[in-house]
């Protein structure tokens, strides 16, 4: 073999590569309401603000999709520069980015939805689903060249989706109440067709069949409108998990990015040593995804290997021993253990905007929190300063509608699916290209 030949298998191999979607809301300066920038939101779907930072559903959201990585450094290094590429360009419009599931207080009824025919065909399909949409999330999608491994990778990480989701948890609040759930946004993306756990899908036709009768139906487009939690990339190679709330700290979203690539490479192992599919049921799925909303890791969770209830961190590090010969063998071991320590040592991001909630009793010093952190690694954009500015969010008066929270107390092969088209590999995952 020579040595191009063994850059090339080693860039096929599944989890060689992976990359990152985040979500952002966008933030009025002063007192931290949802700040809608029809031009701004214009220009990122145009291309106008360069390959990075793209457009989403709402005028006051930004995306932002790194370039394709392959260590853990490059993942860290890609989201900072995507942050502060977002946070430059939101500044410039006046706004700030918060990287989080949903917004602490603004109603849907701030929302303003991007015009454009796909979106409008959107809401004419989802109606108020759509123009209510405003929810923020990340995704990261691991190399995976070969579609039936993709599934087979797909059906054996069902299980193991309620843990991770636990894990980025950064969405108590909604429309200016404690829902009491860790992540509320997974309860809101609840309400899309097609949305949570995936079916489990034994072959490439078996998932071909089933994009036919959902695109029939008329509910999707194609199989880039599937809203599983974990799915095939219809545009790339690769699997893109999306359980995940848009992660507040980069920390967060390293580790979650990290976790979804080692798990990739640990089942695509088992896998070939044809280990059997776990076999779980699709309400048993739903359950232990709902509890991770719930209570986040304050709570108990589903074991994904005996779907018994456990304490959540006895479940994570769990899964930490799993994953560890994997992370070992590619080096990556100390480094997701020292970010598992750090995460479980403060909290999520929803344990730590209701500490902060607690103390303050005022949602707006919230979002100061949120935004402090988003872009604690970014630093302030050129032009502005550290005191005033659109990165110098100052909490405001409390609202009476915020109230205190309550006390604490797959078969093997090369295929390839019609439905999942193949070209050369992007250097970075463009919105053009890609669908909600």
């Amino acid at each position: 073999m020579t040595e191009k030949s063994e850059t090339e298998a080693a860039e096929e191999s599944a989890g060689a590569t992976l990359g990152v979607e985040e979500e952002y809301h966008l933030v009025e300066p002063l007192d931290g309401e949802l700040a809608r920038r029809p031009a701004l939101a214009a220009a990122a779907w145009a291309g106008e603000l360069g390959p990075v930072v793209q457009g989403e559903i709402q005028c006051s959201q930004l995306e932002v999709a790194t370039e394709i990585c392959r260590t853990l450094d490059d993942v860290r290094s890609a989201l900072i520069r995507a942050r502060r590429t977002a946070a430059d360009a939101a500044s410039g419009e006046g706004a700030a980015i918060l990287a989080a599931g949903t917004h602490p207080f603004a109603p849907w009824r701030d929302l303003q939805r991007v015009p454009s025919p796909r979106y409008d065909r959107m809401a004419d399909r989802f109606g108020a689903l759509a123009d209510r949409h405003g929810i923020c999330g990340c995704h990261v999608h691991v190399g995976i060249p070969d579609l039936e491994l993709a599934l087979g990778v797909m059906n054996h990480a069902r299980p193991y989706l309620p843990l991770l989701a636990a894990l980025t948890c950064s969405s108590p609040f909604h429309d200016g109440v404690d829902t009491r759930f860790a992540s509320f946004r997974t309860m809101w993306w609840s309400t899309w067709p097609t949305s949570g756990p995936p079916p489990l899908l034994r072959s490439v036709d078996e998932y071909d069949r089933m994009v036919r009768e959902l695109t029939a139906t008329g509910v999707i487009e194609d199989g880039s409108t599937l809203y599983w939690d974990l799915r095939p990339s219809t545009r790339f190679p690769t699997l893109e998990f999306r359980v995940a709330d848009s992660c507040t700290d980069v920390d967060d979203a390293v580790l979650h990015a990290a976790l979804a690539r080692s798990l990739v490479r640990t089942l695509a192992a088992r896998i070939e040593r044809w280990a059997p599919t776990p076999e779980i049921s699709h309400d048993a799925l739903l359950a232990a995804r709902w509890r991770a909303a719930r209570y986040g890791l304050r709570g108990d969770l589903c074991d994904p290997t005996t779907g018994a209830l456990v304490p959540a961190p006895l479940a994570v590090r769990r899964l930490a021993a799993e994953l560890e010969p994997d992370l070992r063998e590619h080096g990556e071991f100390e480094e997701v253990r020292r970010l598992l320590r750090a995460l479980l040592a403060r909290g999520t991001s929803a344990e730590r905007q209701r500490a902060h909630f607690a103390e303050s009793a005022d949602l707006r010093s919230v979002v100061a929190f949120l935004r402090d952190v988003t872009v604690a690694t970014v630093g302030d954009p050129p032009g502005s300063s550290p005191s005033t500015g659109a990165l110098a969010l100052q909490p405001g008066a409390q609202r009476e509608t915020f109230s205190q929270p309550p006390a604490a107390g797959a078969a093997r092969g090369a295929r390839r699916s019609p439905a999942r088209r193949r070209g050369p590999r992007p250097a970075v995952l463009r919105r053009s290209e890609r669908s909600r």
